[in-house]
Order: C-alpha cells, then sequence, then structure tokens
C-alpha cells in the first residue's frame, strides 16, 4: 500500500519491547538481558527502540535499571535508542543517559492519568511546555505519546478535542513527532482515522505515530486504518509482549512480527528480518517464562523458509 501522497512504501517501525513489553511483567529481567534483547532487535533490522523508562523504579521496578542498560548499550548498537520521560526528573535522567531520543507522555483523561503520573491532561501538557527546552538545549529529538486516546479504563470515552488540543501544545512546544496511544486496547479503525485527522488538523506538518494494544484484536485492522490516513511509523512490542501497571486488563502491545508479516506480505517494507524477530520473540519467552501472545509465533511466516518446498 503506497502512499497516495508520495508513493512511499516504506513503514518504519518503532521496537518497543524493552521498556513497554518488560514493564508489567512479574518477573525481573537481568541488565545483561535487557542489553542483550535490545542487540537482539538491532541485529534483526529495528532501528528505533524503546530502551529504558526513566520512571519511579519503587511503582515500576522492572524499568529500575535504565541507567545501566543505557550505559551497557553505549557504542554496542546503530539503533537509536529512545527513553520513556514521564517528568523532569525523568527528562533529567535521559538526557544524562544520553539517550538518542527521548518520549514523553502526555495523558487524555484525568482518570489514567492521575494513577498513571499523577497529572491530569492540563497538567501534563502544561509539564511538557515547560520541561521541553531542556531536551532541546541538550540537542535530543523529543516526541509525545498522548496515552489513553482513544479511551481511559475509569473515566470511558476519551473527546477527540482534547486530544486535539494536546496534540496542538506538544506541536507548539517543539515535539519532533506525536503518537496517538491506544493504552488499553479499545480503538476501531473508523475512530482511528478520525482521530487522526482531527490531530492532523490541529498540528499540521508533525510526524504523526500510532501505539496499539491488542487487548480486543483489533490492532492490525488499526495499524491498517492509520496506514490509509497516511501514518508511517507504527509502535509495535516483539511476541506481543507489554501491558500498563496502572490499567485495569491492560493486555500486550500488538506484536511486532505479526505487524512485520502483514506489512512484508502487503508489499510494504520494514527493514526487519521476520526469522531473527521469532527467534528473538522465543528467546524473550524463555527469559520472561510464560508463553508470549502472538499468534504469528506459533504458526510462523508464509510462505515459510524453514519447511521447505512439498
Amino acid at each position: 500500500m503506497a502512499d497516495p501522497a508520495t508513493g512511499e512504501t516504506a513503514v518504519e517501525i518503532v521496537e518497543v519491547s524493552p521498556r513497554d513489553g518488560l514493564q508489567n511483567e512479574s518477573r525481573l529481567l537481568y541488565t545483561e538481558d535487557k542489553i542483550a534483547l535490545v542487540e537482539r532487535l538491532a541485529a534483526a533490522g529495528a532501528r528505533r527502540i524503546e530502551a529504558a523508562s526513566f520512571v519511579n523504579p519503587r511503582r515500576v521496578p522492572q524499568m529500575a535499571d535504565g541507567e545501566a542498560v543505557m550505559a551497557g548499550l553505549s557504542g554496542r548498537t546503530r539503533a537509536r535508542l529512545i527513553a520513556l520521560a514521564l517528568n523532569e526528573t525523568g527528562l533529567r535522567r535521559a538526557i544524562a543517559a544520553q539517550a538518542d531520543e527521548i518520549n514523553y507522555v502526555m495523558v487524555a483523561s484525568p482518570g489514567f492519568g492521575l494513577r498513571n503520573q499523577n497529572a491530569t491532561p492540563e497538567q501534563s501538557a502544561a509539564l511538557f511546555e515547560t520541561i521541553a527546552p531542556l531536551a532541546h538545549e541538550a540537542g535530543i529529538p523529543l516526541s509525545v505519546t498522548i496515552s489513553v486516546a482513544f479511551g481511559d479504563p475509569f473515566d470511558g470515552e476519551v473527546p477527540h478535542g482534547v486530544v486535539a488540543e494536546l496534540a496542538a501544545r506538544a506541536a507548539g512546544a517543539g515535539a519532533d513527532e506525536i503518537a496517538l496511544g491506544d493504552t488499553i486496547g479499545v480503538a476501531d479503525p473508523w475512530d482511528v482515522r478520525r482521530r487522526l485527522e482531527a490531530v492532523r488538523a490541529a498540528a499540521p506538518g508533525t510526524r504523526l505515530r500510532v501505539h496499539f494494544h491488542d487487548t480486543r484484536g483489533a490492532a492490525l485492522a488499526n495499524i491498517h486504518a492509520s496506514l490509509e490516513a497516511g501514518v508511517r511509523i507504527i509502535d509495535a512490542s516483539c511476541g506481543g509482549f507489554g501491558g500498563c501497571p496502572f490499567a485495569p486488563n491492560a493486555t500486550g502491545n500488538v506484536a511486532t512480527e505479526s505487524v512485520v508479516y502483514m506489512l512484508e506480505r502487503g508489499g510494504l517494507s520494514t527493514g526487519i528480518d521476520l526469522d531473527a524477530l521469532i527467534a528473538t520473540a522465543r528467546w524473550l519467552e524463555e527469559r520472561i517464562g510464560r508463553p508470549a501472545p502472538s499468534l504469528l509465533l506459533r504458526a510462523g511466516g508464509f510462505p515459510s523458509s524453514s519447511r521447505g518446498s512439498p
């Protein structure tokens, strides 16, 4: 599916398994395993990887070793390493850790926002406007993910206008890229199109990215709708691992291997080796100690290079 405006057939995958994929797991992974995961993903072709989260370690123990992970990866991978931050402390830690990019989270509804980062939509937007200059002064690209952009587990529906206003404020404060996050997996393809249109109108010229959880099985359909709307940057998690500690019943992200399979099968290029990605997902299953949610991991690609000719 080429972009009707540009003819572009490449889609960029932002691999989030080392952060969003691990943050809700009960088994704590060793720092060395997290470093190995990033290296495996980079070797498979991932060029942007969310490697660490600089949040309160008491609230998210799985992410307590962000500095050690970033230090261990220094000079060892060609991938751009993204760090997540929710506040000024996190942003300063990400800058000190020499992240290649920083992803800040605005929240579209107070119910989730107060539990996840102790902030309302207004407070999260105002804080970004205050601290964004720190990243700009450090010369580090800054993106914004608008969480619960399609629905809040506590407050229910989220108005389109709220999401558009947050996008406008993010762009106005210098965000290089804006992502709509379906944190609890409630989006549908039609609403995806409408919200992307609203955000594009509010923040014209800003790169857009999408982040879908597959909680209700609609993530791939929502990605297809995003592609039709012109989005060419997609978050995904190897193995489909993921979830949020502060959102009830929030299950995994869309599996990277499923996204790569769908896109490559449809004639779009991702630059990611599907077989290497599947091998990494199986490796990660062993480290986490439970089966990955990914369906493609069970079935494999098609045609399968490992099955030979009939």
